[in-house]
Parts: structure tokens; C-alpha cells; sequence
């Protein structure tokens, strides 16, 4: 049995899976977000109430849906949801009674259907984008455990600086190193930082200078400068060359 007010659509997209209905079903609001496959839906019309299921589309404001007789028809979503409601053909029986409501309301989608749209881009209603995958936390390095006591060190000098000193009214001068290391035990330190004291200025010290000493070194950041260390009284202080 042919059905006289199915509007076959001129063409139209299929779908191809399952969950490609599935999610399209969500966006359209006719199935709930934690489903996970389309239901059977109902097309209801003058007291009859006809099992239908989806097919397709036209846009993304046009279902395209398959009847009981095999014909293909074309409806507003929102329409097709109102359908599924329990109270929706009693509704509809008791508008016609007092005069033609049931049939403005099917004569309006007829004509929203009918009605000449643009031309559709063939793609594909819209997917939920994907969560993007969270990028892993850099770790941070690992706090050195250094010595207690003094020990004997290696390091060359690259940079001569001064730091506010909020005691006194002038900087305080600080000799800046690199490739830092612990002589015995083992240790590489990376940067550190010592004041440059009288004694200090006493031995010409220059940028480039490669020293061996005796000291005790601590965590204590130099103010303004990223250098994690300090070199406590360094003392035996002699340059060395490679």
C-alpha cells in the first residue's frame, strides 16, 4: 500500500553504518547520549501510527525515512520527535475535531518539505570531534643530594655580575660558573654561583678560566639569574688547563 502524502525526497544521503545513524540520531535530539543504536520510530498521521525507521538525509534539517509500504519520505526531525510522544495522536484527533489543525500542521511539513532549498554540500552532517589526547607532563629533574662537607670541585668561569644587595646601597659582585662538577665523589652540578670576594680578586680571574678548588656547595638560587647552586668559601683555588 502506496501512501498519497509521502514526499520522496529528490536525493538524498544514506547511511551507511549503523553508527553513523547512531550520531546523527543524537545530534538530532532523537535518541538519548548515552544510546548506543537507533530505536524504532513511529510516523503518525489522522489516528494511524505507522513503524518507520531512518535512512538518511537530505540536510541537516531533513530526515529521510523509510515507511512500512518501502516508500521514502522526507521530515523535519523536531516533527519526527514530537511523533514518538504517547499523547501525540490523541492530540492530533482532537485538533481535527475542531477543524483542520492535524492538517495544518502535516500541510505546513508538506510545504517545508516540498519547498525549494539550496543545494546541499554533499558532506556529511557534522561527527562530535574526538577528545584531543592530553600531551604528557614534563617531569620535573631530580633534586641533587649534595654533601654536607666539603669537597673538591672543578668549574669554569662565564660570567662576572652583580645582584642587588637590599642591606646595603650597593651590588653585590658574583663570579657566575659552568660545567660544574664534584671531583670526588663524582657529581655533575651544571651552574653555580659564588660571591667575588677580595681574595677572589686577588688570583685576575678572567671568562674562560677553568678552576679546581675546595668548597661547600648548596641549593640557593642566584637573585635574577637561573643558577640553582652556590659555592660556599671556596678556598685552594687554582686554574688548571685541559
Amino acid at each position: 500500500m502506496d501512501y498519497a502524502f509521502a514526499i520522496q525526497p529528490a536525493s538524498f544521503t544514506r547511511f551507511e553504518e549503523e553508527a553513523e545513524l547512531t550520531q546523527q540520531c543524537k545530534v538530532w535530539g532523537l535518541i538519548s547520549e548515552k544510546a548506543t543504536k537507533a530505536k524504532t520510530f513511529y510516523y503518525k498521521r489522522s489516528n494511524v501510527s505507522l513503524t518507520c525507521s531512518i535512512v538518511g538525509y537530505v540536510d541537516a534539517m531533513t530526515a529521510v525515512i523509510e515507511l512500512d509500504s518501502n516508500q521514502l519520505h522526507c521530515i523535519h526531525p523536531s516533527y519526527l520527535k514530537e511523533m514518538q510522544a504517547a499523547g501525540f495522536g490523541q492530540r492530533s484527533a482532537t485538533a481535527s475535531e475542531d477543524g483542520t489543525a492535524a492538517e495544518e500542521t502535516e500541510q505546513a511539513q508538506t510545504e517545508e518539505a516540498e519547498a525549494p532549498k539550496p543545494a546541499p554540500d554533499k558532506e556529511k552532517p557534522k561527527k562530535a570531534a574526538a577528545p584531543k589526547e592530553s600531551k604528557p607532563k614534563k617531569e620535573k629533574a631530580a633534586k641533587l643530594q649534595l654533601p654536607e662537607d666539603k669537597v673538591k670541585m672543578k668549574a669554569t668561569i662565564t660570567e662576572f655580575a652583580t645582584v642587588p644587595n637590599h642591606f646595603t646601597e650597593t651590588d653585590d659582585e658574583v663570579i657566575i660558573y659552568e660545567a660544574v662538577s664534584i671531583l670526588d665523589p663524582e657529581m655533575e652540578i651544571g651552574t653555580a654561583w659564588s660571591s667575588y670576594s677580595n681574595t677572589l680578586k686577588k688570583l685576575e680571574l678572567a671568562v674562560g678560566d677553568m678552576l679546581t678548588f675546595e668548597c661547600k656547595i648548596v641549593a640557593k638560587k642566584l637573585a635574577k639569574h637561573p643558577v640553582p647552586y652556590k659555592i660556599n668559601n671556596p678556598a685552594k683555588m687554582q686554574k688548571v688547563t685541559e
